[in-house]
């Protein structure tokens, strides 16, 4: 059994033979600097995940016109191949599932990410890159993998399935967010809501699992793609892993990501809650 989409993930070996093919343009996207300072794949571009991808309210930023000056100052044109990884084996599909919602595209992961590329011992480095600006324009906006909150609430008590990829703890009700609730803050999760971690789709190297083993671990949790299937998380981040577990290396075709999570439908007031 072959992933439904290979063409979305390259390896480590891709990747370092094409460093310097003018058409590729690497990018590391991590919540701080901190690990792309220490070193980067030569002639890496660093996002911000939470400056350049998500606003200060942990929301993404559908802006259109941010998504272009940040692709263009990236070096990246419409026909740019986008390769992303990660220090955090979330973080990469974050920025994919972002730029899928923009329509780019030739968007691909590096399998491993950050870790496997300095187990294998290839080369990093300090250096920032220095960028040639190009011109981007959004072509479209695909509505057909995000889900809305309205989306989401009537999806409760259906055949659709409601896949929560936080840890036990957050989808348990202990913690909110990555602390214990204080105050008005609701913990706990959406009614009927399947827990799934979504570490479990990641070998211990943080390569995906074979397609036989997530077709077979999906399956056995009733996330089957005859379904609609909505993941969710505290933010949009780790449910973008499972959407893109689901959309691309197994082939559901009616499968949407919830990107306002647990920190939009916690903080309205008639949103049913489960603990």
């Amino acid at each position: 059994m072959n992933y439904a989409h290979p063409e979305v993930l390259v390896d480590t070996q891709w990747v370092a033979e094409h460093l310097s093919d003018r058409k590729v343009r690497l990018i590391q996207t991590d919540m701080d600097i901190t690990a792309y300072n220490s070193g980067h794949i030569p002639g890496a571009v660093f996002w911000n995940t939470f400056i350049t991808i998500m606003q200060p309210d942990y929301r993404f930023n559908f802006d259109s016109s941010a998504l272009s000056e940040l692709l263009a100052r990236s070096g990246i044109a419409n026909d740019t191949t986008i390769i992303i990884y990660s220090n955090h084996n979330a973080g990469a599909n974050c920025a994919f599932w972002l730029l899928k919602v923009f329509g780019h595209n030739d968007v691909r992961i590096m399998n491993g990410g950050r870790k496997k590329w300095l187990v294998e011992k290839r080369p990093v480095s300090t250096e920032i890159p220095t960028i040639t600006p190009t011109i981007y324009t959004v072509q479209n906006f695909d509505t057909n993998i995000r889900a809305l909150q309205d989306q989401v609430q009537a999806a409760i008590n259906t055949d659709s399935v409601l896949v929560d990829v936080r840890t036990p703890q957050e989808y348990c009700g202990e913690l909110f967010l990555m602390n214990p609730p204080e105050k008005t803050e609701r913990a706990g999760h959406i009614p009927n809501a399947v827990h799934l971690f979504y570490e479990l789709a990641l070998n211990e190297d943080d390569t995906f699992k074979s397609a036989e083993e997530l077709y077979t671990f999906y399956h056995s949790k009733g996330i089957t793609p005859d379904k609609e299937v909505i993941t969710y998380c505290a933010v949009g981040a780790r449910s973008s892993h499972t959407w893109f577990v689901l959309k691309y290396l197994l082939g559901y075709e009616n499968v949407r990501n919830y990107d306002g999570s647990w920190n939009e439908w916690s903080r309205l007031p008639d949103t049913p809650v489960e603990t």
